[in-house]
C-alpha cells in the first residue's frame, strides 16, 4: 500500500490525495508537519534530505516534492487517464504544473493565505495582504482567459494542470476576500466541485491553519 506522509491541510499534500483518489489508489496518510511534528524523526529523516512534505513511499521507492510525486503517480498508476506518452500532449498540462509552483503558489499560499489567513489580526501587513489579492485575481485571470472553449486546462478532460491549480480554488473562493468575476474560472470550479476525489481531499475544514 501507498503511504503519503503530511498534514492533510497541507495545499502540496492534499494535491496528492486528490490524484491518488482519483486513480482509485489504496493509500495511507501518515500525518505530518505542523502540529503532527515528525519531520525530525529518525523515520523521516531517513526519507529525505529535505525533512519536508508531502513525501511518498511505493514499496521501497521514495518520492518527493509534491508535482514530481504527481507525475510518478500519473505515471505508474495513470496511463489510461493522466499521462500520455507523447511528449507535446504532457507539455499541455506540465505548464501549468510549473506554473503554479513557481508563480502562482507563492502570490496566493505565500501572500494571501499566509498572510490573511494564518496571521493573526493585529499582525496582519494589510498593504502586503491587498497587493497579493489584486495579484492573485491577476493570476486567475490568466487561468480564466486559458479556460475559453475548454473544460479543463489542457483540453476536454481532467490533467495534472487541473489538479495543481484547481487544488487553490477551494481556498481562493472560501475565504472572505475581493475576487474579480471570472466566469470561465467559476465553472470550472463548479465541475471540479461534482469530482467526489475533489470533495474528499480537497473541500476539507483547514480551521487548524487559523493564525
Amino acid at each position: 500500500m501507498l503511504k503519503i506522509w503530511g498534514r492533510s491541510s497541507s495545499i502540496n499534500v492534499q494535491k496528492v490525495l486528490w490524484l491518488a483518489t482519483e486513480l482509485g489508489l489504496e493509500f495511507e496518510n501518515i500525518p505530518a508537519g505542523g502540529r503532527y511534528g515528525r519531520l525530525d524523526d529518525p523515520e523521516f529523516a531517513a526519507l529525505t534530505p529535505h525533512r519536508r512534505i508531502p513525501l511518498l513511499q511505493d514499496g521501497d521507492l521514495v518520492v518527493w516534492e509534491s508535482n514530481s510525486i504527481l507525475r510518478y503517480l500519473a505515471a505508474r498508476y495513470g496511463a489510461a487517464t493522466f499521462w500520455d506518452e507523447d511528449p507535446a500532449v504532457r507539455s499541455q498540462a506540465e505548464r501549468w504544473m510549473d506554473w503554479e509552483l513557481s508563480t502562482l503558489q507563492g502570490v496566493f499560499i505565500g501572500g494571501v493565505f499566509a498572510g490573511f489567513f494564518r496571521t493573526p489580526e493585529p499582525r496582519r501587513n494589510w498593504q502586503a495582504i491587498r497587493r497579493a489579492i489584486a495579484n492573485s485575481g491577476r493570476l486567475f485571470g490568466i487561468v480564466d482567459s486559458a479556460l475559453v472553449g475548454r473544460d479543463y486546462l489542457a483540453g476536454d478532460r481532467i490533467s495534472l494542470a487541473d489538479i495543481c491549480v484547481g487544488a487553490m480554488l477551494y481556498r481562493y473562493h472560501d475565504l472572505e476576500i475581493e475576487r474579480p468575476r471570472l466566469p470561465n474560472v467559476e465553472a470550472w470550479y463548479g465541475r471540479l466541485q461534482q469530482r467526489p476525489a475533489y470533495q474528499a481531499q480537497i473541500m476539507t475544514d483547514y480551521s487548524e491553519l487559523r493564525g
